[in-house]
Formats: structure tokens, C-alpha cells, sequence
């Protein structure tokens, strides 16, 4: 019992923080920085499959984000939802609950067939090269929705909320808080699972040495399919409850600005850390919402001591300064990230009595 103790305080937290948002003593504007929180650590643990665990360069993890946030969008709406454009729901809105979740799997598994396609080009190239590959992959599904008119092009898509509504007509709970926490665990422990199985020690063979890694009869272009296509289709789950949190979305949501975000999370806490990329991505995300207060705050501060002129005001922009500062800070003097290559047993042996998770 005492081996389980932290995966059980785990599932604790979460359930205290359903039954707080059930009974409204979390606010929306938290529950969201929570929800988002969730989001980002799929992303962030599921790009480290690639960049860390694999040692490739993957820089367009957005665009395997786009495409499950809107395959999800698609199927939940034309399902669930009365549209102008698909016209009556398909199903009954009655049956959401039970078919959100399948909606949800199936963005995960197409994201996972267009990282196949990625993944292809990769096996004959490394570092730089695949990382323009990713970067063209990633502008390729932006323009491609954007010039997809039945889906709304670059204006965007909407009507997630209302599947959401039809959710909470059956049961009055907060369904999409439950589907990102359920969504998080999920993807921590396949990506647990699979760096702990032949597979995984398949893939950090390559990291080593690719050459080395195939004359020992490792069969490295299985090894980076089964990674890429892990790693793009949690990006897909990703997007699909990043789609349904805001029951909106547009293709700009996912440019490269958004896989900057995602490397930034995955060397913020370290190349090849599970656990880091897990407290990178809580970093990050609680970051970006503190500056969104402490940006005017200091914007008044500069201009009560007349620094600044009175014509010029601090904006949210200035964030994207303050990120890549710290970034650059950070490597700098912790080149490894935060947790380096190392997991939190690793740095704290005592846990292992509380902590079993494989």
C-alpha cells in the first residue's frame, strides 16, 4: 500500500479538484490555467518521445495538435450538435458522454497516421533536416484548413459548446475538466509505459548512436515510426481538448508559435525527463498567466517613476521577450533543463517507497 501512496494522492488531488469545480468554488478562469495545464503536459511530454528520448529535432508538433483539434471538432459537432452546415446530429445529443471519448481517440489515431507520413522522410534524416521536414508539416496543415471553406478556412471552427451543453444536459458535472484530467494520466502512462518497454530502450539506443544501435539488430526505422506515431498522436489528443476548452478553433491557434511553446516546455525541463516535462509544462503555463498581470503592473510602476513615455505602453507582446529570456538564461546555466535526463526518484531516492509507476 505504502508503494502506492503518491499515485494515490495523485488520483486525491484529482478528484478534489472536479469535486471544487462541480461546486464552484474554483472559478472558470481557474479552472481553465488547470485545464491548460493538463493540456501542455501532453504536449510537452509527448514531444519529448521524440526530441529527448529519440534525440531527433522535431519543430512542428503544432501541427499534429491542429490536426486532432479539428478531426475532434468535425465528429463531435456533425454527432452531437444541430450545425448550418452538417445539419442535424448524426446521434442522439444524449449519447456525448459516451461518444466523446471514442471522438477523442480517433483525432489521437488519425494525428498518429500523419506522423507515419512525417516520419517516413526521417528515416533518412536527422537533426536540421528534420526539423525543417516538421516545420514544412506544420505550415502544410494550416494552409491546407485554411483554404478548407466547409470548415470554416481561416475565419475558424466553433460549436464545441455546444456538444459540451448537450453533455451537461444528461449530467450536471464538469465534463471537460474530468476529460483533461483522465486525458493527462492517460498519456503520462503510455508514455511511461512505452520508454520503459524494448521499444523505449530501442529508441534511446538511437539517442546513443544510431549506427552502433543498428549493427546491435535494432530495427531503428520501427523504433522512430512507433515514436513518431506515439508522440503525434498524444500531440492529437492534445488538441482535441485544447479545441473543446474553448469550443473554438482556429488554425492560427497552431502556427510555429505554438510548437515554439512546445520545445521551449520540452528544454525547459529537460531532454529525455518524464517528470520534467511534467513540471516544465506547470512552470510555463503558470508563468504566462502570472504575466498577464505583471506585465501592466509593471507597465504603471515605470510610468509613475516617469520611464516610460506616456505614449508607449508595456503590452502582453512583451512575454514572448521574457519567455525566450529565461530560456536563454536557463541554458546559460542549466543547459540539461531543470531535471536534465534524470527522473524525481532519481533526484529523490526516499520516493521510490511511496512511488511505483511503470
Amino acid at each position: 500500500m505504502q508503494k502506492y501512496s503518491f499515485n494515490i494522492g495523485i488520483w486525491a488531488m484529482a478528484a478534489i479538484v472536479v469535486t471544487l469545480s462541480q461546486f464552484g468554488a474554483l472559478d472558470l478562469y481557474i479552472q481553465s490555467v488547470i485545464m491548460f495545464i493538463g493540456i501542455n503536459i501532453i504536449l510537452s511530454s509527448s514531444l519529448n518521445v521524440v526530441n529527448g528520448y529519440m534525440g531527433e529535432f522535431s519543430c512542428g508538433h503544432a501541427g499534429f495538435m491542429c490536426i486532432g483539434a479539428y478531426v475532434s471538432s468535425v465528429l463531435s459537432v456533425m454527432f452531437f450538435a444541430q450545425d448550418k452546415i452538417f445539419g442535424a446530429p448524426i446521434l442522439p445529443p444524449e449519447l456525448a458522454p459516451l461518444g466523446f471519448p471514442i471522438i477523442i481517440i480517433i483525432a489521437g489515431l488519425v494525428s498518429a497516421v500523419a506522423g507515419l507520413i512525417v516520419a517516413v522522410p526521417s528515416f533518412k534524416t536527422r537533426g536540421d533536416y528534420l526539423a525543417i521536414i516538421t516545420i514544412a508539416a506544420n505550415y502544410m496543415v494550416i494552409s491546407a484548413i485554411e483554404n478548407m471553406d466547409i470548415i470554416g478556412g481561416p475565419r475558424g471552427f466553433m460549436g464545441m459548446k455546444r456538444v459540451l451543453n448537450a453533455m451537461e444536459d444528461v449530467v450536471d458535472i464538469p465534463w471537460m475538466m474530468i476529460w483533461v484530467i483522465l486525458g493527462t494520466f492517460a498519456s503520462i502512462w503510455m508514455i511511461r509505459r512505452f520508454v520503459s518497454s524494448t521499444y523505449g530502450k530501442g529508441i534511446m539506443s538511437i539517442c546513443q548512436d544510431e549506427v552502433a544501435a543498428e549493427i546491435m539488430s535494432v530495427n531503428t526505422n520501427k523504433m522512430k515510426m512507433a515514436a513518431f506515431m506515439l508522440s503525434s498522436g498524444l500531440a492529437g489528443v492534445a488538441g482535441a481538448l485544447f479545441a473543446h476548452v474553448l469550443g473554438y478553433v482556429n488554425p492560427q491557434s497552431f502556427n510555429i508559435m505554438k510548437s515554439t511553446e512546445c520545445l521551449v516546455m520540452v528544454y525547459l525541463g529537460g531532454m529525455g525527463s518524464l517528470g520534467g516535462s511534467i513540471l516544465s509544462a506547470i512552470f510555463f503555463t503558470v508563468m504566462l498567466e502570472l504575466l498577464r498581470f505583471i506585465i501592466p503592473a509593471i507597465d504603471t510602476g515605470l510610468h509613475f517613476l516617469n520611464l516610460l513615455p506616456d505614449s508607449y505602453h508595456l503590452s502582453q507582446v512583451w512575454k514572448w521577450v521574457l519567455i525566450p529570456l529565461t530560456l536563454i538564461l536557463l541554458m546559460q546555466f542549466r543547459p540539461e533543463g531543470i531535471m536534465g535526463n534524470k527522473e524525481l526518484p532519481d533526484l529523490f531516492p526516499r520516493l521510490k517507497k511511496f512511488y511505483k509507476f511503470k
